[in-house]
């Protein structure tokens, strides 16, 4: 469901003679329908921005990211946009939305766009904010005004509204006390149970021991500095 093949990244540094930073090198590996991937590694291996060239938020200068039958390296933006919106989610640590955006509206927002009704999104949407322990005063508020373990319940609820057949989470246990936590990892089992291909990032090693099925250290495929 997710292949990755002979992948690189490269930072050019315009601020300081355009010097060019090898990030990631040559990074090769599938994950297939129904299990869980974990990236480790050290800080600043380049686990989140794997994770962002996988989403397409980063450009990647060598190798192919198939997503099902898309290679997101060389799709035309209306691909990636397709692709975000029926295959592929993001949890990610932060809440980005618009504001004054009524929290229900943003739940149900990824079902609204694949033509569910509001009826159907709303009431998915409903049913994801009351396991996640989000008051149903709050529904009708903007996120953006809520404590950061309430947005990011939100943003956890907004992921997975929509059965993506392919996930990326990143750290989304983090901060969350443990009835939340336990929420969110049987939502993760759920979602596995169901087929998704999911890739994350779980500081938490009980969370990753639990949900994930095996792990990558993404500081193999980080290039050594000579000495």
């Amino acid at each position: 469901m997710i292949e990755l093949t002979n992948v690189s990244k490269t930072f050019t540094l315009h601020n300081q003679g355009s010097a060019v930073i090898e990030v990631i090198n040559d990074v090769s590996f599938a994950v297939a329908a129904g299990e869980c991937v974990a990236l480790t590694g050290a800080s600043g291996a380049g686990k989140s921005t794997l994770m962002r060239m996988i989403y397409g938020n980063y450009l990647t200068q060598a190798g192919q990211i198939r997503i099902g039958d898309i290679d997101l390296v060389q799709a035309e933006p209306r691909q990636v946009i397709a692709v975000r919106r029926e295959v592929l989610g993001y949890v990610s640590q932060f809440l980005r939305v618009v504001p004054r955006v009524p929290t229900l509206d943003v739940v149900a927002e990824p079902l609204r766009t694949l033509g569910v009704s509001a009826e159907m999104s709303q009431a998915r949407a409903k049913a994801l904010l009351g396991q996640l322990n989000i008051p149903e005063r709050l529904w009708s508020l903007s996120p953006t005004t809520f404590s950061g373990g309430e947005q990011q319940r939100v943003n956890i609820a907004r992921g997975f509204a929509h059965a993506y057949p392919a996930m990326l989470l990143d750290e989304p246990t983090a901060s969350l006390d443990a009835k939340n936590r336990e929420v969110v990892l049987s939502l993760i089992e759920e979602a596995k149970a169901r087929g998704a291909a999911i890739i994350g990032i779980f500081h938490d090693e009980a969370a990753r021991d639990r949900v994930c099925d095996r792990e990558i250290d993404v500081s193999r495929f980080t290039p050594k500095v000579a000495a």
